[in-house]
């Protein structure tokens, strides 16, 4: 971490958990010059005080997980699959009939949570933008029923936020309660994540809104280590977890992904290190724009969460590899 610490953006945090508690917590902060201009350039354009964000990071550090925000969405969503109220099969049109009426009726939960629906939703930013400028759910899901389709649903790979989006608001739909009420009730107090929220715009950004802390994400990640059980209570079934952890492109075509993931597959809302014949991962992991690294790694039984916040993503892939080389080594099969 210190000898990166500029190619993270000059402040990191990093909590490794195993066998039961947190044996590695430690943070670096030593921003230069140019890194404190560009997060002060960042937090004004988005209205902040400047001062907020140029504080040290360690682990109750609160800040936006950008993608990160995907996993905790996607397993958001399996909890209604465990509850049988919504089954991975089904069509978005069964529950907003907008989608039908503008021919995108058969795209499938499975499809929304593996970014296969087929829509041809541009670029990331653009995606944000677009969803993120809506003023109810319903809004935002017909902003995306009238995009363009590329592809027919569950044959291509198009990373992006629309997908999520639409599982948003089928759960929406099921429960007849809004995404962050969902998530807090169903995700964030199981996993006593109370610091984990996805700030006060109207509608939330369900592939990458989410605010939170290493402390809180690292919870959430031993749920995902032990199964879906956190301190006893179990927030997911193991089946939900280990249906996750498959990879759902492996052969298939791939339209659009982040240039640093050409190696790896993807499952549930999370990217897939490595997976042997359709069985749940060795390592998962659901990284952000501005490059915080969660990861669970299931052989050596150990989950770990680095906390960054850097625009720059050249180079990033090798670092995170190197990084989970050097915690692999450290903790032995």
């Amino acid at each position: 971490m210190e000898a990166h610490l500029k190619d993270l953006g000059g402040r990191a945090v990093l909590l490794i958990y195993k066998d039961g508690k947190i044996m590695y917590n430690h943070n670096v902060n030593e921003m230069s010059n140019r890194q404190k201009t560009v997060v002060q350039m960042v937090s004004k354009r988005k209205g902040k005080d400047p001062r907020q964000f140029l504080n040290d990071y360690d682990e109750n550090s609160r800040i936006s997980i950008a993608s990160c925000s995907k996993w905790l969405s996607a397993a958001l969503v399996m909890t209604f699959i465990d509850d049988g109220k919504l089954k991975i099969d089904d069509s978005v049109g069964k529950f907003l009939p907008v989608m039908t009426r503008y021919g995108k009726g058969n795209i499938s939960i499975k499809d929304c949570l593996t970014h296969m629906t087929g829509i041809k939703t541009g670029n990331l930013k653009e995606s944000r933008t677009l969803i993120t400028g809506a003023n109810s759910m319903d809004q935002s899901v017909m902003h995306i029923a009238t995009m363009p389709m590329e592809a027919i649903p569950g044959t291509s790979f198009h990373y992006s936020s629309s997908g999520l989006q639409l599982a948003a608001a089928v759960i929406e739909k099921i429960s007849g309660k809004d995404f962050k009420t969902l998530f807090k009730e169903r995700i964030a107090m199981p996993c006593n994540m109370l610091h984990t929220d996805w700030g006060v715009k109207p509608v939330p950004l369900a592939a990458g809104g989410a605010i939170s802390t290493a402390s809180d994400y690292l919870k959430f990640l031993v749920m995902i280590l032990n199964k879906g059980n956190y301190e006893g209570r179990q927030v997911l079934s193991v089946n939900a977890v280990n249906m996750m952890q498959v990879d759902y492109i492996k052969g298939g075509k791939v339209i659009a992904a982040p240039h640093n993931a050409s190696d790896l597959g993807y499952g549930f809302g999370e990217w897939i290190i490595k997976d042997v014949d359709g069985k749940p991962a060795d390592a998962v992991t659901s990284p952000g724009l501005f490059g915080s690294y969660p990861w669970v790694d299931n052989k050596r039984k150990y989950a770990a969460v680095l906390f960054t916040f850097n625009l720059k993503s050249k180079g990033r892939n090798e670092l995170y590899k190197s990084l989970k080389q050097v915690v692999d080594a450290a903790l032995p099969l």
